[in-house]
């Protein structure tokens, strides 16, 4: 391995924990700069919903109005292995979302795990995800809590 692949390696690193970090401290355009103009995006296993290529834009939107209505996320992204290619790379790290919901004196959470794999591409701006997939290999809690933080949200 070579101190430029050492190097590429760091950075998309960095680049993919801005994944967590956008999401969870509602830094939607950190959250936003890591993703290509049009991604593909497959959360199926989650949603049950083919992959489909969207602008990255809608997808951040998306995210954004299913997660803010929560009282605190926590994404804890992991174990990373990354395979370069060139200006090509796919990422794979572990991933556990922990999505907390505070109603008066209850307090319920909703966690899932799995990992991730990212395709990227580096451009003149870097490394951006231009693929993105979702593996849940395990949940605990009510999945209901979305719906509840939607209605919230309605609320408001």
């Amino acid at each position: 391995m070579t101190q430029d692949d050492l190097i590429d390696r760091a950075k998309i690193t960095d680049h993919v924990m801005k994944y967590a970090t956008g999401i969870d401290q509602h830094k939607w355009d950190v959250y936003r700069s890591i993703f290509a103009d049009q991604t593909v995006f497959d959360f199926s296993s989650w949603s049950g919903q083919p992959a489909a290529e969207m602008a990255a834009d809608d997808w951040v939107a998306g995210v954004r109005t299913t997660l803010e209505p929560f009282d605190a996320t926590q994404h804890v992204l992991t174990n990373f292995t990354i395979e370069l290619d060139g200006d090509r790379a796919t990422c794979t790290c572990y991933m556990a979302a922990h999505h907390h919901l505070i109603t008066g004196d209850l307090r319920e959470m909703h966690s899932l795990g799995g990992y991730y794999i990212h395709q990227l591409k580096r451009d003149e701006d870097g490394w951006l995800i231009h693929r993105t997939q979702l593996n849940v290999t395990w949940e605990m809690g009510d999945r209901g809590l979305f719906e509840q933080a939607a209605l919230r949200a309605s609320l408001n």
